[in-house]
């Protein structure tokens, strides 16, 4: 009698431990969450990105500066990726460094089977750097740089539940404030920066694994690839204390020439860790 007592108590007992555990294997992922999220940022180098001129105020950069007297570019020394490590081309360029983002996310999942779909605003405050530099032959260096300073993001996401795993892809619009600055190595010229606005629209796509480490709490990993279209960001170049043969101001429009970059896009990737509280 009394191994069927205990007999009956451990499969009772071992019932009580499994039904918990396979509970825990499955989650349920409905409902709405918010979570801390911190990563790295690494600006799209764009190895072919120049400057681009407009000679003419037509506003169209599709000019070529040329020197005095001749039909050869002032800029044929090139351009490179980076900032620019001193006023001649062979001084070369460095990279721009890795970038970092902390952010604040809430979300909210709704669950059909093993898929589950939702949707997530984020709010971030970033600090990443991308910059581009064209050389002229004086030798002098002309160097744009673009910084990311905050992004707000509202994005769709999709996943398979398998046990205590939720895989997922992310998509949506992103929005950005742009900092824009201009240096140079040209002491003659005078320089005049226009910004017309400094947000940039986009896009967002991603995906990621968050994982329940406990009923209320998840970890998850993310990739987020994230392009940016900033405003329009002018350099007018004009006479300053330059002579008459100096390019920028050479006819037909003695007045100078607007300068920009040749790349309109801001391509970031970043990978992310977050901790979620659900609800």
């Amino acid at each position: 009698m009394m191994k069927t007592i205990s007999a009956a108590s451990l499969t009772l007992l071992l019932a009580g431990v499994a039904s918990p555990a396979l509970a825990q294997s499955v989650p349920d992922w409905s409902g709405p969450y918010i979570g801390v999220y911190g990563g790295v940022l690494e600006n799209n180098e764009d190895a072919g990105e120049g400057l681009v001129f407009d000679r003419d105020f037509d506003g169209q950069f599709d000019d070529t500066v040329i020197l005095n007297g001749t039909t050869s570019s002032a800029f044929s020394p090139g351009s490179c990726s980076g900032s620019a490590l001193g006023q001649a081309a062979a001084n070369g360029c460095d990279i721009d460094p890795t970038g970092v983002e902390a952010s604040v996310r809430l979300g909210y999942d709704m669950q059909f089977g093993a898929f589950v779909v939702g949707m997530v605003g984020e709010l971030s405050g970033a600090d990443v750097e991308d910059s581009v530099t064209s050389f002229s032959t004086t030798p002098a260096a002309y160097v744009f740089t673009r910084e990311l300073e905050s992004m707000a993001a509202l994005r769709l996401r999709a996943g398979f539940a398998t046990g205590p795993a939720l895989v997922y892809v992310t998509g949506g619009g992103a929005m950005a404030k742009i900092e824009n600055s201009f240096r140079t190595t040209n002491g003659a010229n005078s320089f005049t920066e226009t910004v017309n606005d400094d947000e940039a629209d986009g896009y967002q796509l991603g995906t990621g694994i968050e994982w329940r480490l406990a009923p209320n709490l998840t970890l998850t990993g993310e990739y987020l690839f994230t392009n940016l279209q900033p405003g329009d960001y002018v350099v007018r170049v004009g006479p300053g204390t330059a002579g008459p043969t100096n390019p920028f101001i050479l006819p037909p429009n003695t007045a100078g020439t607007d300068m920009a970059r040749g790349n309109d896009d801001m391509e970031l990737h970043a990978i992310k860790l977050g901790m979620n509280v659900r609800f």
